[in-house]
């Protein structure tokens, strides 16, 4: 009897069997190499998945142009992708959770398991931390027919959900996580930045019973795409005047009681202190480039007795649970944030969408 799916197949599929086509970075320079390699074979406690989906996340624009940030964050060689979805194709013989069939997406952060915060419950800011995608503790990446990854490191999809919503469930992840740190029921909250974790964070915050939602990007097309991911109202920066005067108008001068900040632009990141309510909260979820700076220090930080919080990917596996339970009960539609659908033999027109910033979120099919 068979323990893979592999051989499954049709005669004149025969030549798939031994080989997949995938993206590799082998050198630091701009830009990945088509390649067609062998599929590789698990380990132990690893799974081998035939992979249905693969998003592109904005960090991977400093992966694929090989820049500074990618140089830190990355190690060559590696296949690039770390949102995925897709399908138990083979088990290595320590596998005991999973079986050859299940539906599973990957959290790419690989937590060690063993450190101080691990032994907390604490794997999304684990000490020893690796990275799916990045050649941070393995070549493997979703952008390939096949990958490897650990048995611990699949989220098992139980829900009648679609590929494109599972492989979504990371950056949802990161969303949903921010907003659940900002206690967001019966308040108002502000999300500043309608990327595609931007707008997960409105839907998140909507989903978990906030009062009005608040949205601000200086790109009108993200704002439209706000209001269908559950914005009460939305607000362009460029477009308003005094963003500040603006938000104490919509407050009853009160300030906002949440503020979820995924522009990582750092004027934004420095003023909205000035506009939060005594008591707030804030979480930072975008990624600033720039050292943040508050001009007064007692009135927008310490008088406000504020809450700041911070995060690093989803809680593992609270989050995972959570938002695949909230686009199962259609609370959250990730369809929305998608742009581009392709396959991923046009990887090179999928990155320059991502690059004209015309995209919103780019899902690749690794099979077509």
């Amino acid at each position: 009897m068979c323990n893979c799916t592999l051989c499954c197949i049709r005669s004149e599929d025969i030549w798939r069997i031994f080989t997949m086509n995938c993206l590799i970075k082998r050198e630091g320079v701009e830009g990945y190499e088509w390649s067609t390699e062998d599929i590789p074979e698990p380990k132990e406690d690893e799974v081998l998945i035939k992979v249905s989906k693969v998003a592109i996340c904005g960090s991977d624009i400093s992966l694929y142009k090989w820049n500074e940030t990618a140089k830190l964050i990355a190690a060559l060689p590696f296949t690039p992708g770390h949102e995925t979805a897709g399908v138990v194709a083979k088990l290595g013989v320590n596998v005991t959770r999973l079986k050859i069939g299940d539906r599973i997406a990957v959290e790419n952060h690989f937590f060690c398991g063993k450190c101080l915060l691990c032994s907390k419950d604490r794997g999304d800011i684990c000490q020893n931390m690796s990275q799916y995608g990045h050649g941070k503790g393995t070549v493997h990446g979703g952008c390939s027919q096949y990958s490897i990854v650990k048995e611990q490191y699949c989220f098992k999809v139980t829900r009648d959900i679609t590929d494109n919503d599972a492989v979504l469930l990371e950056p949802m992840g990161v969303a949903h996580n921010g907003i659940e740190r900002l206690d967001v029921a019966g308040e108002d909250v502000l999300v500043i930045g309608c990327g595609a974790v931007g707008l997960f964070a409105i839907a998140c915050a909507k989903a978990l019973g906030a009062g009005k939602v608040l949205a601000a990007d200086v790109m009108n097309h993200r704002l439209s795409l706000a209001k269908k991911m559950g914005a009460d109202i939305t607000l362009n920066p460029k477009e308003v005047g005094d963003f500040k005067e603006k938000i104490l108008e919509l407050t009853n001068r009160n300030g906002i009681a949440r503020i979820c900040e995924a522009s990582g632009n750092s004027v934004m990141l420095n003023g909205c202190f000035a506009y939060l309510q005594k008591g707030g909260k804030v979480v930072l979820i975008g990624l600033p480039k720039q050292p943040l700076h508050v001009d007064n220090v007692l009135p927008d930080i310490v008088f406000k007795s504020l809450t700041l919080n911070t995060v690093h990917g989803r809680r593992i596996f609270h989050t995972w649970e959570q938002c695949e339970r909230l686009v199962a009960e259609k609370k959250v539609d990730p369809s929305v944030v998608i742009s581009h659908d392709l396959p991923m033999s046009k990887y090179k027109d999928a990155f320059a969408a991502l690059f004209s910033q015309d995209a919103c979120k780019i899902v690749l099919d690794p099979q077509a």
